[in-house]
């Protein structure tokens, strides 16, 4: 039987967000003691929450929105590299010791950031593992067109003009932030990954789902 990984992180009121990102807010709308029928809630919650898919838009005035993202960058076969023993920005040699398959299209890096989400997954801290600038180079040279990374950034907390963001993003790398990998090692698995269908939206929270795939390997 095929093992399924989720590796969202929930959504939630009082959930992990980034400072100054509007809150979770489900609310009741219509209830069975109350109204009859059915129950319906009003849910109010950022693009940006918990695991989320970044868009062009985003970081680019008249950049494509997140309804715009390509679907096979969501779907098919993902390589999760294991950096759990880096700390800081993460460059090209770190990158080129984790042991990446020739090819790959699609990644995952965790790091210790998901063990913080394992203990916490609703708590925010900035002092994660991140990507660097040339570490965004070096994906964008390899031809990756899907990075997803266990922080709800991809870049340092504060980088001025986002050199990560921006490089990834117009070098047409989808970006999915804010994963929990600490359930699963370095191998290759089936990703699913689904952004809601907002249309023109800057990102979106999404669900993503691992399926094992074969055995782990080795950092070389």
């Amino acid at each position: 039987m095929v093992r399924i990984f989720d590796v969202s992180l929930p959504i939630t009121p009082g959930g992990a967000l980034w400072p100054g990102d509007p809150p979770t807010v489900l609310e009741p709308w219509w209830t069975v003691a109350k109204d009859g029928g059915g129950n319906v809630s009003e849910l109010r919650v950022g693009t940006a929450s918990g695991t989320h898919v970044d868009s062009p838009a985003e970081f680019f005035e008249g950049g494509s929105g997140v309804d715009q993202v390509p679907l096979e960058a969501l779907l098919g076969e993902v390589f999760v590299a294991d950096a759990t023993g880096f700390q800081g920005e993460i460059g090209p040699e770190e990158l080129e010791r984790l042991g990446i398959e020739p090819g790959t299209s699609r990644l995952l890096i965790k790091t210790s950031n998901s063990e913080r989400w394992r203990q916490d997954p609703t708590a925010f801290f900035d002092d994660y593992v991140c990507l660097a600038p040339d570490g965004a180079k070096w994906v964008v040279e390899r031809g990756i067109k899907t990075l997803g990374v266990d922080a709800l950034e991809v870049e340092v907390k504060g980088a001025p003009g986002h050199p990560v963001h921006r490089l990834l993003l117009q070098n047409d790398v989808v970006i999915i932030e804010g994963l929990n990998l600490s359930e699963v090692g370095p191998a290759v698995y089936d990703l699913l990954c689904a952004p809601l269908r907002i249309v023109g939206a800057a990102g979106s929270p999404a669900r993503v789902l691992l399926l094992e795939k074969r055995a782990e390997v080795s950092r070389s």
